[in-house]
Formats: structure tokens, sequence, C-alpha cells
């Protein structure tokens, strides 16, 4: 094992294991390059290589000393390893061309789970990016927090940094900020090239350009600017341009030249998918029971649910314990909506009808279509379990003549949650929908 190899090791030792997994176990030493006062490294692409320079260049280096005895220059270059006899490579801070760029290179493509909530978006985002400037200029993509929009603009990002481009990614209020402080400085002309002479411009939460007249008109420029060179424009929002209050317009009108793209919540297949990515790509194990467990009480904000899982790994770390259905119970009980304590009967059918997409009266009539029995199975044991109503007062909700068949129904729905694993999490997940629409939020 050369130097190169043992100062990795030794770094594995003192970092965390998605960071080794994620990145640095994808770092090569060159040892036939390298020399005492300079040691080189080779990455797969340029966004580790970035993103191992930002955090561990400094750490790395300091390793080597441990070693040696002498602080070598740490160079990370992209791609294979090179002979002495070839000319030297070109390191990352020479190869790109970045400017004002914070992407978080683990947003790409790959790492993002699609489903049915938001494929729409996800192809119009890809397509944005292997044809910028062209049909989907600009491309919005709206939707609710934590949906995954900030991933897919980054995503585009990332996709144009890995080949050289000059990527600007900002959020709104940065652009404001920048604005405002070349406005009081006068020196408009250094702002105007930041933001128009790059290959693409990406910002987050445009909605907050509401009643911004001043902003509004110099972005308005920027875009003009930016369109007419064919550059590609993506933006995200919580809502569609023409619900924006108080944005003018003209920017509306700009904003729709392109393509919107919305991003739904996502359904429980989706989050189940996400939950099982999230685990994969940061080295941490979770039994089925426990991904559904979280998929079914955590809400749709797909945020969240990546924070619930770190914080489950963390915990497990710090206090050396296994990740079982109990623990987790108790480390995110603070985080599940508390059940509200007025959920009346007619609340959960309002909310199994529209999910179910069956009538309210047809749940509280005598049919006995396939069908309606679940639902009607499903509402009373909701009920049972979400409302202070005894047997008998579900009975005579449902128009019965006594509590027999409610009890039936409950030892009934009991046994095929004990059979039916599918079943289960619909109703674990239908009844998490109760819990969030009658908990205002």
């Amino acid at each position: 094992m050369n130097v190169g190899q043992k100062v990795l090791e030794t770094l594995k030792r003192e970092i965390t294991l998605t960071d080794y997994e994620r990145y640095i176990k994808k770092l090569y030493y060159d040892a036939e390059l390298s020399r005492s006062n300079i040691a080189y490294f080779s990455a797969p692409n340029i966004l580790i290589a970035k993103w191992i320079k930002t955090k561990y260049k400094d750490k790395i280096g300091h390793i080597f000393e441990i070693h040696n005895g002498i602080k070598p220059e740490i160079k990370i270059y992209v791609g294979k390893t090179l002979k002495k006899s070839q000319n030297r490579p070109k390191i990352v801070e020479q190869k790109v061309n970045i400017k004002s760029t914070k992407l978080n290179p683990s947003f790409t493509f790959d790492s993002f789970i699609v489903g049915d909530s938001n494929q729409f978006a996800y192809t119009a985002a890809k397509s944005a990016a292997e044809k910028p400037g062209e049909q989907y200029n600009p491309l919005f993509i709206y939707g609710g927090v934590g949906l995954g929009k900030s991933h897919l603009i980054q995503a585009i990002g990332n996709y144009h940094l890995n080949i050289g481009k000059t990527v600007i990614y900002t959020t709104l209020e940065q652009f404001m900020n920048s604005f405002t402080s070349h406005l009081r400085s006068q020196t408009m002309d250094r702002f105007r090239e930041k933001f128009r002479e790059c290959d693409l411009l990406l910002i987050d939460d445009i909605q907050f350009l509401s009643r911004k007249e001043q902003t509004q008109e110099e972005f308005f420029h920027t875009f003009n600017e930016l369109h007419i060179a064919k550059k590609q424009i993506v933006m995200t929002s919580d809502r569609q341009p023409n619900k924006i209050a108080g944005l003018v317009d003209r920017l509306k009108s700009r904003f729709e030249w392109g393509l919107l793209a919305d991003i739904q919540p996502p359904g429980l297949e989706t989050k189940i998918a996400i939950i099982q990515k999230k685990c994969e790509l940061d080295g941490i194990r979770l039994e089925k029971e426990i991904i559904n467990y979280i998929a079914t009480h955590m809400g749709e904000n797909i945020r969240e649910i990546e924070g619930t899982i770190i914080k489950l790994n963390a915990l497990s770390s710090m206090l050396n314990q296994t990740i079982t259905m109990e623990f987790t119970k108790n480390a995110i009980k603070d985080q599940l909506k508390e059940k509200k304590e007025n959920i009346t009967i007619d609340d959960i059918v309002s909310i199994i009808s529209k999910e179910l997409n069956i009538k309210p009266s047809d749940i509280k009539s005598k049919k006995r279509t396939r069908v309606v029995v679940n639902a009607r199975r499903i509402v009373i044991y909701l009920a049972r379990n979400l409302t202070p109503n005894s047997m008998p007062q579900i009975a005579l909700y449902f128009g019965m003549k006594d509590h027999t068949t409610i009890s039936h129904t409950m030892k009934k729905i009991t046994e095929i949650i004990s059979n039916d694993e599918s079943f289960k999490v619909q109703l674990e997940e239908l009844s998490n929908k109760v819990h969030t629409n009658y908990n205002g939020t």
C-alpha cells in the first residue's frame, strides 16, 4: 500500500461513512506522478473533484504530513491516471470557469427519484439540460415546499458544470442583495456582466420577486439579454407565474414563453422509493417496516423525510444503537403530526371519499359493492381509532341497528392488516392524511 492509499485509509476513519462512500472512495492517488512536495489525485468527474478540493484538501495534506513529515500541495484532476511521460494534467482549478456557483454536487438527475407526481418536471428539466436555450426556454418549475424543485434546478446546473459551462445558480434573495449592493456602490456594470455573460442562469424562489419594482426592472432586461442570446434560463417558484401577486405583466408573460412544469406531492410508492434511494446513497440500512412507517407518517415534504433519515442515522451512530421500529418511533415522535382531538367521522369520510374516488353518500349508504364496502371498512376502522366515538355511536352514524356490525368490521379489517402488507401501508397512509388535513396544516 503506497502512502496515498494510507492517507485515504486514515481519512476514512476520520470522516462520515457517507462522505467516504460518495466522494473519497472514488479518489485515486497517482503515485507515479506525485512527488514529496506535491500529491496528485484523480477524480471521476469535476463535481467530485471540486467537492473534495473544497472540503478535504487541507485535511488530506495534513494526513500526508503525519505520515511523511512533509505537507505536500494537493492537486486533483479529472480523468484517468496519467504517466510521467505525458503532459501534466489540467487541475480542476484551471479547468473550470465558474461564476458564483454554489451547487450541491449530490443533486443530479441520477439521484432524483421519478414518480407520477414529478415525471413531467423531471423530463422537462432533463430536456432543458441536454438542449439548453432551445424549446424549453425559460423552464419554470413550480410546486410546494420540499418536493424537489431545488434538486432539479441544481441537477441542470451540475450537468453543465461537469462539461465546463459557466453556470450561475442563485436564490432570488441573493440576486436582490447583489443588485442592491452593486446599485449602492455604483458598480452595476459588474453586476450585469456577472449575470448576463453566463451560459445558464438558474434562480430559485422567483416568487419573492413580487412587488420588488427596481429588481423586476433589472431582471426583465437580464432575462431579455439571455433569451436573445439563447442562453438557458430556469426558475423555480411555489406557484405558477400568473398567481404571483405584484409581478408585472411583462414578466409574467416572459415566464410563460417556454414551459411551465409543476411538481405534485409524491404518492406513497414514490416516497418509499425516495427513502430507499436515500438509504442507498448514504449507506444506511433500514428494515422495510421502518421505511413504510416513515413514508406513511412523515407527510409529503421530501426534504423533511430525508432529514428524518439523516437524524435516525446520526442518533443511531451517537448512541451506538440499531435502528429498530421502537427506536424510530421514539426518535421522530416530536416531528409527527399530533392528531386533532376534535376529528369527526364526517372529516374521515370526506378524506377517504376523496382519496378513493368514492362519493361520501355511497360510504354512508347500504351499497355492498366491493369498492364501497372496502371504503366503509376503512372509515369505520379510522373512526374507532382516531375519534372518541364508541362502537354504538359509530353504528348510529351509519344507521345500523346495533354495534355488532362495527365489531365484526373491526375484526375483519384487523385480519386483513395482518395478512396484507400493502393494505396495511395504505391504511397508515390514509390515517396520516386525516392527521395532516385536520391539524391546521
